[in-house]
């Protein structure tokens, strides 16, 4: 059994930011001021798979966004927003749930994930992640945020579970 394995069999949660990760970390703004970000179509199926297998999932970011709100909603993922300190609200989740960290995975892009992905027990990041985050990470996707990163990861996590 590899470590990947190991670390995926324990998983109970798995906590995602979402700009980068959820999209592209690309951002379209209108005259009227009104945002709009590119996903994924492929992450809901993913999220279903895990879902069936009993993982929990939740976004936690940074941005007070409604594009963010309405993703959510629509995967059907609980969100938290307008976090200053994601590591805080994290502790708080899985304590509430009593599990561990190291039942727990995190999905991050950029230098504000780094305080989630040294607690995690599978700190994972997206392809195209900041160069800094990059040796905080256990796992890196081969896909870009936005560009089926998450459904990447939820596949394989099904994946592994699935085999037993």
């Amino acid at each position: 059994m590899t470590d990947l394995q190991e670390r995926v069999r324990a998983l109970r949660l798995v906590a995602f930011d979402f700009d980068g990760v959820f999209t592209d970390n690309a951002i379209y703004v209108a005259e009227d001021g009104m945002e709009i970000v590119r996903c994924s179509r492929g992450d809901g199926f993913g999220l279903r798979r895990l879902e069936r297998l009993g993982i929990e999932m939740i976004v936690l970011s940074t941005e007070e966004n409604l594009v963010v709100g309405a993703r959510c909603r629509k995967l059907k993922i609980p969100c938290v927003q307008g976090l200053q300190d994601k590591l805080e609200k994290l502790e708080q989740i899985i304590s509430e749930k009593g599990i561990g960290f190291e039942q727990t995975a995190f999905v991050g892009n950029d230098i504000n994930d780094l305080p989630c992905l040294r607690a995690v027990g599978l700190p994972i990041i997206v392809a195209d992640a900041h160069p800094d985050v990059v040796v905080a990470a256990f796992w890196q996707t081969s896909r870009g945020g936005g560009n089926g990163a998450v459904r990447e990861i939820c596949d394989e996590i099904a994946n592994i579970l699935e085999q037993g």
